[in-house]
């Protein structure tokens, strides 16, 4: 199962689901940043970010370095806990892991937008080197993949509930390819965990000092 070799073929095996991850999520950051009909319901997902910090904030009791193992803890379970559950969630025909990644791409691109048209706000360059590159290269990624399984298991489900109708209630080589995926989800969760785990570290140190 965690066998090196694969894993990585595995990995090769779902690149074509990790290329239309990554393209729905720039497509939710482009639609973000460009149209206003979202405003209010992205107003509303910024503002439970807030409520998040400020829960953090009031637990630390001003203490800084408390501050931060909470705030590494709070995001480390948030991004891995939900990463998790959009993997197998998108058994219900890969709709909320395609929800999940153009919704999570439109709150960035409207944040981008929301500090370029702020005169006192630094510039949207350096608030992406410093505020989402150092940890994004390592969270964005791996929700990707978590999501790009996602889709695969819909698809999987989605086919499988196509042999049921038509094929006289016989799954075929279908119900092996279930278990197949499900099985070469085990080592992906060990690794996806790992690395949000590390950007979480980054983010509430690295990040949050280079923004400061």
């Amino acid at each position: 199962m965690f066998k090196l070799s694969a894993i990585v073929q595995h990995f090769k095996d779902m690149r074509r689901y990790i290329a239309i991850s990554f393209i729905l999520f720039f497509a939710g950051i482009v639609l973000g940043g460009t149209n206003a009909n979202f405003q209010a319901f992205l107003d509303n997902q910024i503002a439970g970010l807030d409520q998040l910090v400020d829960m953090v904030d009031k637990a630390s009791g001003g203490d800084p370095d408390r501050e931060m193992l909470i705030l590494s803890l709070v995001i480390f379970l948030n991004n891995a806990i939900k990463s998790i559950l959009i993997m197998y969630l998108g058994a219900f025909f890969g709709v909320l892991p395609f929800l999940f990644l153009v919704v999570n791409g439109m709150v960035i691109g409207y944040l981008l937008k929301v500090i370029a048209a702020d005169p006192n706000a630094m510039p949207v360059i350096e608030v992406i080197v410093k505020g989402l590159l150092p940890h994004g290269i390592i969270e964005i990624p791996a929700i990707v993949i978590a999501c790009a399984y996602g889709l695969k298991f819909g698809g999987l489900v989605f086919r499988a509930s196509g042999s049921l109708l038509f094929s006289r209630g016989k799954l075929s080589g279908i119900g092996k390819e279930i278990e197949f995926f499900a099985i070469r989800t085990v080592p992906m969760i060990v690794i996806l965990t790992i690395a949000l785990l590390v950007a979480a570290i980054v983010e509430s140190t690295l990040t949050k000092a280079l923004l400061n």
